[in-house]
């Protein structure tokens, strides 16, 4: 097995073996953000429905920070991008937090 893959050959990211390595995601993650969504305390699946019904209320193309303390955000909130064709632009821990950038995908 290659140094920085899963068993399957795909990338890991750094300290967390089963995380998606987002590091070459597209787009600027200094894009302005349109809304925060505050989920910290939540717990799967809440940081995710929580994400899911503020990208709802914008357009196409606009930015949303999600804040979490669910560790299980790690995974799922860049599963919920991949499969809702949403651009994980930052995915970053800050002390307890969890703190990922998105951009609305087109399809939504």
């Amino acid at each position: 097995m290659q140094a920085g893959t899963t068993g399957a050959g795909e990338p890991q990211a750094p300290g967390n073996p089963q995380a998606p390595d987002n590091s070459q995601a597209p787009g600027n993650p200094d894009e302005p953000v349109a809304l925060v969504v505050d989920a910290e305390g939540l717990v799967c699946p809440w940081p995710v429905l929580k994400a899911r019904k503020a990208l709802n209320t914008l357009a196409a193309g606009a930015v949303i920070e999600v804040i979490a303390t669910d560790p299980a955000s790690y995974i799922d909130i860049p599963a919920f991008c991949d499969t809702g064709g949403h651009v994980l632009l930052d995915q970053r821990r800050d002390g307890p937090r969890f703190v990922y950038r998105v951009r609305k995908g087109a399809g939504d």
